[in-house]
C-alpha cells in the first residue's frame, strides 16, 4: 500500500495545503476500503450487527451507510 503510506506521510507535512489534501485523499481511500470489506462481509453472510460491531458503530449506522450496496 505505497499510496496509503505516501498519503499518511504527506498528511504530516508542515504545509497545511499538502497535509489537508493528503487527509482528504486518505478519507476517500478509507471509505473505499470500508465499502469493499462490508460487501465482502455481507457476501459471507455477516449480519449488520456483526459488521457494526467490527466497525465500532451502531447497526443502524452501518446499514444506513452501506445497506444500499
Amino acid at each position: 500500500m505505497t499510496e496509503a503510506t505516501d498519503l499518511a506521510e504527506r498528511a504530516g507535512d508542515r504545509d497545511p495545503r499538502v497535509g489537508l489534501r493528503a487527509v482528504a485523499a486518505l478519507r476517500r481511500l478509507l471509505e473505499q476500503l470500508e465499502a469493499v470489506q462490508v460487501r465482502g462481509a455481507r457476501n459471507q453472510g455477516w449480519s449488520w450487527q456483526e459488521i457494526a460491531d467490527a466497525l465500532g458503530v451502531s447497526r443502524q449506522a452501518a446499514h444506513k451507510k452501506h445497506g444500499r450496496h
